[in-house]
């Protein structure tokens, strides 16, 4: 949402009293916290430049291709001033995690996207809450331009997440608060000058149980992250041919991973969700040989609405290969199911099945 006009200075008291009613829209809409930051990012941007030059985006080229708009959020939005920050809670009413981890006949998917895709609405609400701001600036005889985001555009959403309060981030480089991590996170940049909130306090001591359950060890340290080692990526955004020596890593997920949160302390104080999350299609615990028999049709129509179908119906197939490439020797129906796709016209498909055969021939 963007409005031209410029954003003339707000006097203290009626810049305080926005600020109040920011916190009341979005505690009306459903978010967990509201904050405000300034835009100066200059503390995070050699973190960002060292992650990038040491190649750990991997195929993500989009991150190197706009990291100087992360770097510059008035190039977002002329004249920004302010970032107001949001957190979202997802945790959903699902099948419990670790038990479907711990069963290999079924499919994991990480919680966030067992639901409505949250871009969509994440964004909406953020919408009306810029609606209302702008007509009250405007009853102030401020007019004012704002952009809405969610995950939506070049932004370095856990580092504005930290300056405005709303969370930490967390050794797993994720956001983080004394609620946990299962939330998503949102922003209004805007041209009026908002008082900003305090930034957040870590509250991670000396814990490293993310950095100890990762299954492939792509925390490589705390508060640094390999993506080319994280299963996040190579399910969902590694377009090509998962490494070999990382598939047997991958267990039974099949879109994404959440180890490094279902082991985190703070998560025991985690809320209920919003109800747009809730599951869909079973897919908090669904048979793996099931979810390879999905054609292609069936794949879109299920996951529409879901942040699921961008990665298309060949990663879903290659991902699932994997997973029942990695089932017990002799779990009934597997061995079938691979068969199935062994003709799939997809030679990344193929590959995939024919290695997960192979490690069941070989276990015979």
């Amino acid at each position: 949402m963007r409005v031209a006009g410029d954003a003339p200075s707000l006097s203290v008291g009626d810049a305080a009293a926005l600020r109040r009613q920011i916190s009341s829209w979005g505690a009306e809409l459903g978010f967990a916290a509201i904050g405000v930051s300034g835009i100066d990012v200059a503390a995070a941007a050699p973190g960002l430049l060292r992650w990038l030059d040491l190649g750990r985006h991997g195929e993500m080229d989009y991150m190197a291709k706009h990291a100087a708009l992360r770097l510059a959020p008035q190039a977002l939005l002329p004249g920004v001033r302010t970032v107001i920050a949001a957190r979202l809670p997802y945790w959903p009413p699902a099948a419990d995690a670790l038990a479907v981890l711990g069963d290999d006949r079924l499919a994991y998917v990480s919680r966030y996207a067992l639901g409505r895709d949250y871009h969509k609405t994440t964004r909406h609400r953020l919408r009306k809450i810029a609606a209302r701001l702008q007509e009250a600036a405007a009853k102030l005889g401020q007019p004012c331009s704002c952009r809405v985001l969610s995950d939506s555009a070049p932004v370095l959403e856990t580092e504005f997440a930290r300056q405005s309060g709303v969370g930490w981030r967390g050794k797993h480089t994720l956001s983080l608060t004394r609620e946990g991590s299962w939330h998503f996170l949102g922003e209004i940049y805007t041209t009026l000058p908002l008082p900003a909130d305090p930034p957040a306090e870590e509250h991670c001591g000396d814990c490293r149980r993310c950095l100890d359950v990762c299954p492939t060890a792509a925390i490589v340290a705390p508060y640094e992250l390999d993506a080319r080692l994280c299963i996040s990526y190579l399910t969902i955004e590694l377009p090509g041919s998962i490494p070999p020596s990382l598939r047997p890593l991958i267990g039974n997920r099949i879109y994404g991973c959440d180890d490094c949160q279902l082991h985190c302390p703070w998560n025991r104080f985690a809320r209920m969700g919003d109800a747009d999350f809730a599951v869909r299609n079973g897919l908090d615990a669904a048979p793996l040989t099931a979810l390879l028999a999905w054609s292609e049709s069936e794949f879109d129509s299920r996951l529409a609405g879901s942040a699921i179908r961008r990665i298309g119906h060949e990663r879903w197939l290659r991902n699932v290969s994997v997973a029942l490439g990695n089932a017990h020797p002799g779990t009934p129906g597997v061995v079938t199911a691979l068969r199935s796709r062994l003709d799939h016209p997809s030679p990344l498909v193929r590959e995939h099945v024919v290695w997960a055969l192979a490690r069941h021939q070989a276990a015979v």
